[in-house]
């Protein structure tokens, strides 16, 4: 097990995705987000089955960024209740952990 986290959630669209993943990297809360277009979503809302194409942020951070991570997305996010669901990472190139520990640490340099 690593320190690593994926976050995912998404937008209405490409430009609040951007601004979103923006945000989230300038404020070293996320190494790197990944925006992948053409998401078509199928979901419950307010009673109803609802549909709507989407862009998905995946979000790479860590374990101690993400209180502050999820806290910036709702209050950033269009949404009413955006989705944010975390998977934690099992494994992977020792290098690019470490980069992304180093991306998203408090006051270390760029």
């Amino acid at each position: 097990m690593t320190d690593a986290r994926i976050a995912l959630t998404t937008c209405s669209n490409r430009i609040d995705a951007e601004a979103l993943a923006r945000a989230l990297v300038e404020e070293r809360l996320a190494a790197c987000v990944n925006l992948v277009p053409g998401v078509h979503s199928i979901y419950r809302w307010e009673g109803k089955v609802e549909t709507a194409d989407e862009v998905l942020l995946v979000i790479k951070t860590t374990a101690d960024r993400l209180g502050t991570l999820t806290l910036r997305i709702t209050e950033l996010h269009a949404y009413e209740v955006p989705e944010v669901l975390v998977a934690t990472v099992e494994d992977g190139a020792s290098r690019y952990l470490e980069w992304l520990a180093a991306s998203v640490a408090p006051g270390e340099p760029d």
